[in-house]
């Protein structure tokens, strides 16, 4: 199968970047799009021009890295999967793919597809931590969690914190993924004591890092490989009103 590229080259922040064209030739069907990238980058190589760098790591759909837009779409025309575990065989010989890196101002280009999603891992960190002493790991049915909320829980955890929300919506916002991540701890009892101060500590970080507000577009939820539900962004701005008025 070979395929026409159009890749997004820049070399670093400050420089101009562009759509370069690559032709991709005997791709195998069964190859994922990072692995098809690997077999372009190999070419390059050979010919002595420079690699196209791109984030990666598991390749098993789990880690967040694989940051890619195709052909518009924020890890490509799949629900529920992440660009690592888009494989070859759902496009044809012949086609056209354009590959861009998630664009938003608080995700600055480091060269070509690589961007620097650090502002997340502010957005964590100023969530704090749980002061309730846990202990060793208690017998499962130890604790009294509902089902339900349980569930909930493990939903919001599910977030793999790759930028996908922030990369599909129109105004940059990462409210997705701070309300996965204010509602994997707000839903649990281990999580109360510091409900109030975490919400409002991430949903500050979120805003000072440069994300954009949160218009309800649903973009987000669409292209989440996890598939979390915009319901955690209605818990979240319940608890940060909540906390304003009380803390």
């Amino acid at each position: 199968m070979t395929l026409n590229l159009h890749i997004w080259r820049q070399e670093g922040p400050d420089r101009p970047g562009k759509l370069v064209p690559y032709k991709a030739e005997d791709v195998n069907r069964d190859m994922s799009l990072l692995e098809m990238l690997d077999v372009v980058n190999q070419d390059l190589i050979k010919r002595g021009e420079d690699p196209i760098e791109f984030d990666s790591d598991c390749r098993e759909g789990i880690c967040g890295m694989c940051s890619l837009v195709i052909n518009g779409v924020a890890h490509g025309p799949l629900n529920g999967t992440a660009t690592c575990q888009l494989h070859m065989r759902h496009y044809r010989d012949g086609d056209s793919i354009t590959i861009e890196p998630w664009r938003s101002q608080a995700f600055p280009v480091v060269r070509d597809l690589v961007t620097d999603r650090s502002s997340f891992d502010r957005i964590v960190q100023a969530g704090g931590y749980i002061s309730i002493n846990t202990g060793n790991a208690p017998e499962a049915n130890a604790l009294p969690i509902s089902k339900v909320d349980a569930d909930l829980a493990m939903d919001a955890a599910a977030c793999i914190g790759c930028g996908a929300c922030v990369a599909a919506c129109p105004n940059a916002s990462a409210s997705l993924f701070t309300a996965a991540k204010i509602s994997q701890f707000a839903s649990l009892p281990q999580g109360q004591p510091e409900r109030s101060e975490r919400a409002l500590r991430m949903v500050d970080q979120m805003d000072e890092e440069g994300f954009g507000n949160c218009s309800n577009h649903g973009e987000c939820e669409a292209v989440c490989p996890k598939e979390i539900s915009i319901s955690t962004i209605a818990s979240m701005k319940r608890d940060y009103v909540k906390a304003a008025l009380t803390v």
